[in-house]
């Protein structure tokens, strides 16, 4: 039998992210930096459902699904309940310059339409953002345009079902490299409310006791089935096998969870 495997890990959420990241805050351009006196917001990384939109004194509630995500890169992905669309967004202290980019072109029912059009004219040109809370309001400068967010919690890490969507290779961070081609999406693992860590390497079915407290996952001995699969399953089978190995670390911020080894070899997976 293997020595248990032991995962020390830190959770942060993106609530936590907003009230400890002061002067962090993306820019895209010049227009990024601190304003005088005010740090930025610390909405880089951030992930938001959309609350309402109020536009010219008519507020509307939005429709599910509708949220945006404030990328590191100073670019937003946002989707209206109905269509995707980007956006670049350049912050200087509680100041959000938005340019909006793309959107897609799907036919929405009359009422999703409506609101996506009262979300574009609201989401764009400079906006006053105030932090409350778990929530973020986006106001046009005179105050006739609002938009209410609300913080997206991360994805928990017991019940997820977790996709392996790249391989860690050294480092303190750990070096993302690609999965082997063909063996996308066949590594999917659950940490369960029973206890046991289950689902697929690539290839094969896998399961492991799993003591989970506050800071730590213990991982019993793995067991496997005895499958025989293509070239690339098997390779990332055994890249995975390997890094299920010694003691790691795991982060997991909002949908995305790292593990890593204490070189940096690890994984990287995406809630479902």
């Amino acid at each position: 039998m293997k020595k248990p495997r032991v995962l020390a890990g830190t959770v942060g959420t993106a609530l936590a992210l907003l009230l400890s990241a002061c002067g962090t805050g993306q820019g895209a351009g010049p227009g990024g930096g601190a304003g005088a006196g005010t740090p930025d917001l610390p909405v880089a990384g951030t992930h938001w459902t959309i609350a309402a939109v109020t536009v010219d004194g008519t507020r509307s509630v939005a429709p599910s699904g509708a949220g945006l995500e404030f990328k590191r890169n100073g670019q937003v992905g946002g989707n209206s309940g109905c269509n995707g669309f980007t956006a670049d967004v350049a912050v200087k202290g509680d100041t959000l310059t938005v340019s909006l980019g793309p959107i897609t072109l799907i036919g929405c029912p009359a009422d999703r339409e409506r609101f996506e059009r009262a979300l574009l004219k609201a989401f764009t040109g400079e906006l006053r953002g105030k932090l409350q809370d778990r929530g973020l309001t986006l106001s046009s400068v005179d105050g006739r345009n609002t938009l209410e967010l609300t913080a997206e919690a991360d994805a928990p890490l017991v019940g997820t079902a977790w996709t392996v969507d790249a391989l860690l290779d050294g480092g303190p961070e750990g070096t993302a490299s690609s999965l082997p081609a063909g063996s996308e999406g066949k590594a999917r693992l659950t940490f369960g409310k029973d206890g046991r860590l289950t689902g697929t390497l690539g290839c094969n079915r896998v399961t492991a006791p799993a003591t989970i407290t506050a800071k730590t996952i213990t991982l019993g001995a793995i067991g496997t089935t005895r499958m025989r699969c293509t070239g690339p399953e098997m390779a990332l089978e055994t890249a995975l096998y390997e890094r299920l190995d010694g003691p790691l670390t795991y982060r997991l911020t909002h949908r995305t969870l790292i593990v890593t080894d204490v070189d940096g070899g690890g994984f990287s997976a995406t809630a479902d």
